[in-house]
Protein backbone atom coordinates (compact mmCIF):
# COMPACT_ATOMS: atom_id res chain seq x y z
CA UNK A 1 0.00 0.00 0.00
CA UNK A 2 1.39 3.40 -0.78
CA UNK A 3 1.19 5.32 1.86
CA UNK A 4 0.78 8.35 0.26
CA UNK A 5 -2.20 7.99 -1.64
CA UNK A 6 -3.48 6.57 1.52
CA UNK A 7 -3.07 9.56 2.99
CA UNK A 8 -4.45 11.57 0.13
CA UNK A 9 -7.63 9.75 0.22
CA UNK A 10 -8.11 10.06 3.99
CA UNK A 11 -6.98 13.47 4.51
CA UNK A 12 -9.51 15.34 4.74
CA UNK A 13 -11.41 12.87 7.17
CA UNK A 14 -8.32 13.53 9.40
CA UNK A 15 -8.81 16.74 9.05
CA UNK A 16 -12.28 17.23 10.06
CA UNK A 17 -11.22 15.20 12.90
CA UNK A 18 -9.10 17.53 14.14
CA UNK A 19 -11.79 20.70 13.54
CA UNK A 20 -14.11 18.89 15.97
CA UNK A 21 -11.40 17.59 18.50
CA UNK A 22 -10.55 21.76 18.64
CA UNK A 23 -14.33 22.82 19.13
CA UNK A 24 -14.64 23.78 22.52
CA UNK A 25 -18.76 22.19 22.34
CA UNK A 26 -19.84 19.93 19.76
CA UNK A 27 -23.65 19.67 18.86
CA UNK A 28 -25.77 16.19 18.55
CA UNK A 29 -24.46 15.31 15.45
CA UNK A 30 -21.24 16.58 15.70
CA UNK A 31 -20.97 14.62 18.40
CA UNK A 32 -22.47 11.74 16.31
CA UNK A 33 -19.84 12.54 13.85
CA UNK A 34 -16.66 12.84 15.81
CA UNK A 35 -17.01 9.02 17.17
CA UNK A 36 -17.41 8.24 13.41
CA UNK A 37 -14.36 9.77 12.40
CA UNK A 38 -12.39 9.10 15.46
CA UNK A 39 -13.45 5.31 14.89
CA UNK A 40 -12.35 5.73 11.26
CA UNK A 41 -9.05 7.27 11.92
CA UNK A 42 -8.14 4.60 14.71
CA UNK A 43 -8.35 1.95 12.07
CA UNK A 44 -6.51 3.54 9.65
CA UNK A 45 -3.73 3.91 11.80
CA UNK A 46 -3.69 0.42 12.83
CA UNK A 47 -3.72 0.22 8.59
CA UNK A 48 -0.77 2.19 8.46
CA UNK A 49 1.45 0.71 11.03
CA UNK A 50 0.50 -2.82 9.64
CA UNK A 51 1.26 -1.81 5.76
CA UNK A 52 2.52 1.38 5.27
CA UNK A 53 5.01 1.90 8.02
CA UNK A 54 5.66 5.38 7.50
CA UNK A 55 7.12 7.06 10.33
CA UNK A 56 5.80 10.92 9.53
CA UNK A 57 2.24 9.97 8.61
CA UNK A 58 2.28 7.68 12.08
CA UNK A 59 3.39 10.25 14.03
CA UNK A 60 0.80 12.71 12.78
CA UNK A 61 -1.81 10.48 13.00
CA UNK A 62 -1.13 9.25 16.54
CA UNK A 63 -1.02 12.79 17.36
CA UNK A 64 -4.62 13.11 16.22
CA UNK A 65 -6.00 10.10 17.29
CA UNK A 66 -4.46 10.90 20.32
CA UNK A 67 -6.23 13.87 20.85
CA UNK A 68 -9.69 12.66 19.62
CA UNK A 69 -8.90 10.30 22.22
CA UNK A 70 -9.04 12.35 24.96
CA UNK A 71 -11.88 14.59 23.77
CA UNK A 72 -13.74 11.96 23.55
CA UNK A 73 -12.85 10.84 27.85
CA UNK A 74 -13.99 14.10 28.05
CA UNK A 75 -16.97 14.14 26.68
CA UNK A 76 -17.52 10.42 28.66
CA UNK A 77 -16.56 12.43 31.72
CA UNK A 78 -18.96 15.13 31.07
CA UNK A 79 -21.79 12.62 30.38
CA UNK A 80 -21.17 11.05 33.62
CA UNK A 81 -21.73 14.90 35.26
CA UNK A 82 -24.83 15.08 33.47
CA UNK A 83 -26.46 11.89 34.99
CA UNK A 84 -25.19 13.21 37.99
CA UNK A 85 -26.81 16.15 37.84
CA UNK A 86 -29.75 14.51 36.68
CA UNK A 87 -30.02 12.20 39.64
CA UNK A 88 -29.89 15.13 42.47
CA UNK A 89 -31.45 18.24 40.39
CA UNK A 90 -32.78 17.65 37.24
CA UNK A 91 -35.34 14.71 38.04
CA UNK A 92 -36.54 15.52 42.14
CA UNK A 93 -37.13 18.90 40.71
CA UNK A 94 -39.59 17.26 38.05
CA UNK A 95 -41.33 15.55 41.22
CA UNK A 96 -41.13 18.44 43.47
CA UNK A 97 -43.20 21.18 40.95
CA UNK A 98 -45.99 18.90 41.20
CA UNK A 99 -45.77 17.51 44.52
CA UNK A 100 -49.52 19.25 45.22
CA UNK A 101 -50.73 17.60 42.40
CA UNK A 102 -49.82 13.91 43.15
CA UNK A 103 -50.73 14.07 46.73
CA UNK A 104 -54.23 15.47 45.91
CA UNK A 105 -54.56 12.37 43.13
CA UNK A 106 -53.42 10.14 46.25
CA UNK A 107 -56.12 11.48 48.15
CA UNK A 108 -58.46 11.11 45.80
CA UNK A 109 -57.38 7.45 44.97
CA UNK A 110 -57.55 6.75 48.88
CA UNK A 111 -61.16 8.07 49.21
CA UNK A 112 -62.46 5.99 46.02
CA UNK A 113 -61.22 2.87 47.76
CA UNK A 114 -62.59 3.60 50.86
CA UNK A 115 -66.06 4.16 49.44
CA UNK A 116 -65.51 0.89 47.41
CA UNK A 117 -64.84 -0.90 50.73
CA UNK A 118 -67.59 0.96 52.84
CA UNK A 119 -69.96 0.17 50.03
CA UNK A 120 -68.88 -3.50 50.20
CA UNK A 121 -69.37 -3.67 54.21
CA UNK A 122 -72.96 -1.94 54.06
CA UNK A 123 -74.18 -4.02 51.59
CA UNK A 124 -72.78 -7.31 52.18
CA UNK A 125 -74.33 -9.15 49.29
CA UNK A 126 -73.16 -6.93 46.16
CA UNK A 127 -69.84 -8.68 46.72
CA UNK A 128 -71.44 -11.52 44.72
CA UNK A 129 -71.62 -9.43 41.81
CA UNK A 130 -67.69 -9.87 41.91
CA UNK A 131 -67.79 -13.43 41.15
CA UNK A 132 -69.56 -17.04 43.04
CA UNK A 133 -69.09 -17.87 46.47
CA UNK A 134 -66.25 -20.16 45.90
CA UNK A 135 -64.23 -17.94 43.52
CA UNK A 136 -64.27 -14.99 45.93
CA UNK A 137 -63.03 -17.67 48.80
CA UNK A 138 -60.74 -19.33 47.06
CA UNK A 139 -59.27 -15.24 46.29
CA UNK A 140 -59.30 -14.13 49.73
CA UNK A 141 -57.75 -17.52 51.38
CA UNK A 142 -55.12 -18.53 48.16
CA UNK A 143 -55.15 -16.62 45.33
CA UNK A 144 -54.37 -13.09 46.28
CA UNK A 145 -51.12 -14.26 48.86
CA UNK A 146 -50.11 -16.89 46.10
CA UNK A 147 -49.93 -14.14 43.30
CA UNK A 148 -47.03 -12.83 45.22
CA UNK A 149 -45.23 -16.29 45.48
CA UNK A 150 -45.87 -17.87 42.40
CA UNK A 151 -42.97 -16.97 40.57
CA UNK A 152 -39.29 -15.93 41.90
CA UNK A 153 -38.38 -12.95 43.30
CA UNK A 154 -36.20 -11.82 40.01
CA UNK A 155 -39.12 -13.12 37.80
CA UNK A 156 -41.80 -11.50 39.63
CA UNK A 157 -39.93 -8.12 39.89
CA UNK A 158 -39.21 -8.02 36.18
CA UNK A 159 -42.61 -8.51 35.68
CA UNK A 160 -44.11 -6.34 37.79
CA UNK A 161 -41.84 -3.42 36.93
CA UNK A 162 -42.66 -3.81 33.10
CA UNK A 163 -45.69 -3.30 33.71
CA UNK A 164 -46.42 -0.59 36.25
CA UNK A 165 -43.60 1.19 34.16
CA UNK A 166 -45.75 0.65 30.90
CA UNK A 167 -48.89 1.71 32.68
CA UNK A 168 -47.03 5.09 34.40
CA UNK A 169 -45.85 6.01 30.95
CA UNK A 170 -49.06 5.67 29.41
CA UNK A 171 -50.56 7.67 32.52
CA UNK A 172 -48.03 10.50 31.66
CA UNK A 173 -48.14 10.66 27.65
CA UNK A 174 -52.35 10.41 27.65
CA UNK A 175 -52.12 13.17 29.95
CA UNK A 176 -52.85 15.58 27.09
CA UNK A 177 -55.96 14.18 26.71
CA UNK A 178 -57.11 14.96 30.13
CA UNK A 179 -59.37 11.65 30.13
CA UNK A 180 -56.71 8.68 30.43
CA UNK A 181 -54.79 9.77 33.36
CA UNK A 182 -57.97 9.74 35.11
CA UNK A 183 -59.31 6.50 33.37
CA UNK A 184 -55.82 4.93 35.13
CA UNK A 185 -56.58 6.39 38.44
CA UNK A 186 -59.87 5.12 38.81
CA UNK A 187 -59.50 2.09 37.90
CA UNK A 188 -56.71 0.81 39.86
CA UNK A 189 -58.30 2.75 42.87
CA UNK A 190 -61.69 0.53 41.92
CA UNK A 191 -59.39 -2.91 41.69
CA UNK A 192 -57.55 -2.30 45.09
CA UNK A 193 -60.84 -1.71 46.69
CA UNK A 194 -62.64 -4.50 45.66
CA UNK A 195 -59.71 -6.64 46.24
CA UNK A 196 -59.84 -5.49 50.20
CA UNK A 197 -63.48 -5.89 50.54
CA UNK A 198 -63.04 -9.55 49.42
CA UNK A 199 -60.85 -10.19 51.54
CA UNK A 200 -63.04 -7.96 54.45
CA UNK A 201 -65.82 -9.77 53.71
CA UNK A 202 -63.63 -13.62 54.34
CA UNK A 203 -62.38 -11.89 57.73
CA UNK A 204 -58.71 -11.60 56.02
CA UNK A 205 -58.01 -7.64 56.06
CA UNK A 206 -55.16 -7.57 58.00
CA UNK A 207 -54.00 -9.96 55.47
CA UNK A 208 -54.82 -7.90 52.53
CA UNK A 209 -52.40 -4.85 54.05
CA UNK A 210 -50.22 -6.76 54.89
CA UNK A 211 -49.49 -7.84 51.40
CA UNK A 212 -50.49 -4.59 49.52
CA UNK A 213 -48.56 -2.38 52.16
CA UNK A 214 -44.45 -3.16 51.60
CA UNK A 215 -44.62 -2.91 47.98
CA UNK A 216 -47.62 -0.74 47.56
CA UNK A 217 -46.44 2.65 49.58
CA UNK A 218 -44.09 3.40 46.40
CA UNK A 219 -45.53 1.42 43.61
CA UNK A 220 -48.93 3.35 44.11
CA UNK A 221 -47.29 6.93 44.84
CA UNK A 222 -45.65 6.43 41.40
CA UNK A 223 -48.63 5.79 40.26
CA UNK A 224 -50.51 9.28 41.41
CA UNK A 225 -47.38 11.08 40.25
CA UNK A 226 -48.04 9.64 36.96
CA UNK A 227 -51.05 10.77 37.05
CA UNK A 228 -50.79 13.97 38.34
CA UNK A 229 -47.85 14.89 35.54
CA UNK A 230 -50.86 13.71 32.65
CA UNK A 231 -53.29 16.06 34.97
CA UNK A 232 -50.60 18.96 34.85
CA UNK A 233 -50.11 18.58 30.70
CA UNK A 234 -53.82 18.74 30.62
CA UNK A 235 -54.25 22.00 32.58
CA UNK A 236 -51.40 23.63 31.18
CA UNK A 237 -53.51 22.99 27.68
CA UNK A 238 -56.69 24.87 29.32
CA UNK A 239 -55.07 27.09 31.34
CA UNK A 240 -51.54 27.64 29.86
CA UNK A 241 -51.20 31.19 31.80
CA UNK A 242 -48.68 34.23 30.76
CA UNK A 243 -46.88 32.34 28.08
CA UNK A 244 -48.08 31.04 24.56
CA UNK A 245 -50.02 28.27 24.75
CA UNK A 246 -47.32 26.35 22.52
CA UNK A 247 -44.75 27.30 24.94
CA UNK A 248 -46.49 26.36 28.00
CA UNK A 249 -47.33 22.71 26.20
CA UNK A 250 -43.51 22.19 25.14
CA UNK A 251 -41.93 23.37 28.55
CA UNK A 252 -44.84 21.10 31.06
CA UNK A 253 -44.08 18.42 28.18
CA UNK A 254 -40.41 18.55 28.71
CA UNK A 255 -40.49 18.04 32.61
CA UNK A 256 -43.46 15.48 31.79
CA UNK A 257 -40.38 13.35 29.96
CA UNK A 258 -38.52 13.96 33.30
CA UNK A 259 -41.38 12.77 34.97
CA UNK A 260 -41.63 9.40 33.12
CA UNK A 261 -37.70 8.75 32.68
CA UNK A 262 -38.04 9.34 36.87
CA UNK A 263 -40.59 6.99 37.80
CA UNK A 264 -39.02 3.81 36.00
CA UNK A 265 -36.19 4.20 38.17
CA UNK A 266 -38.60 4.48 41.19
CA UNK A 267 -40.72 1.75 39.91
CA UNK A 268 -37.76 -0.55 39.63
CA UNK A 269 -37.39 -0.52 43.41
CA UNK A 270 -40.52 -0.72 43.94
CA UNK A 271 -40.51 -3.65 41.69
CA UNK A 272 -37.42 -4.83 44.07
CA UNK A 273 -39.62 -4.52 47.39
CA UNK A 274 -42.60 -6.55 45.60
CA UNK A 275 -40.44 -9.04 43.93
CA UNK A 276 -38.11 -10.23 47.23
CA UNK A 277 -39.95 -8.31 50.63
CA UNK A 278 -43.83 -9.28 49.95
CA UNK A 279 -43.39 -12.78 49.45
CA UNK A 280 -41.01 -13.05 52.06
CA UNK A 281 -41.05 -14.49 55.54
CA UNK A 282 -40.33 -11.55 57.19
CA UNK A 283 -42.55 -10.44 60.25
CA UNK A 284 -45.34 -8.29 58.20
CA UNK A 285 -43.93 -5.51 60.38
CA UNK A 286 -40.81 -5.54 59.16
CA UNK A 287 -42.06 -5.87 55.67
CA UNK A 288 -43.91 -2.58 56.17
CA UNK A 289 -41.55 -0.53 57.94
CA UNK A 290 -39.02 -1.22 54.50
CA UNK A 291 -41.79 -0.47 52.58
CA UNK A 292 -42.22 2.66 54.79
CA UNK A 293 -38.23 3.68 54.47
CA UNK A 294 -38.51 3.54 50.87
CA UNK A 295 -41.17 5.73 50.09
CA UNK A 296 -39.96 7.84 53.01
CA UNK A 297 -36.67 8.54 50.91
CA UNK A 298 -38.35 9.06 48.02
CA UNK A 299 -40.38 11.93 49.44
CA UNK A 300 -36.90 13.21 50.70
CA UNK A 301 -34.37 13.07 47.99
CA UNK A 302 -37.93 15.06 46.17
CA UNK A 303 -38.51 17.41 49.07
CA UNK A 304 -34.49 17.73 49.91
CA UNK A 305 -32.82 18.05 46.14
CA UNK A 306 -36.10 19.18 44.18
CA UNK A 307 -36.76 22.55 45.84
CA UNK A 308 -34.28 24.12 43.55
CA UNK A 309 -34.81 25.63 39.91
CA UNK A 310 -33.20 23.73 37.32
CA UNK A 311 -31.78 25.15 33.81
CA UNK A 312 -34.18 22.40 32.20
CA UNK A 313 -36.99 24.66 32.88
CA UNK A 314 -35.91 27.21 31.13
CA UNK A 315 -38.60 28.41 29.01
CA UNK A 316 -38.34 27.44 25.53
CA UNK A 317 -38.17 30.12 23.44
CA UNK A 318 -39.67 30.86 19.32
CA UNK A 319 -38.93 33.07 16.90
CA UNK A 320 -41.37 35.50 16.18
Amino acid sequence: MESLAFAKAHQAQWERLDELTAKPRLSGPEADEFVRLYQASAAHLATVRTQAPDPDLILTLSASVGAARARLTEIRGANLRSLGRAITSTLPHAFYRIRWWAHAVGLAFVLICAMVMIYFRLNPNEIFQLGSYEYLRQYADEAFAAYYREFSGAQFGAMVWTNNAWIALQAVGGGITGIFPVYVIGQNAVGVGQAGAILDYFGALPVFFQLIGPHGLLELTAIFVAGAAGLKLFWTLLVPGDRPRLQALAAEGKQAMFVALGLVGVLFVSALVEGFVTPSYLHWGVKIAIGAGVLLAFWTWVYVFGRGETRDETPIRYAA
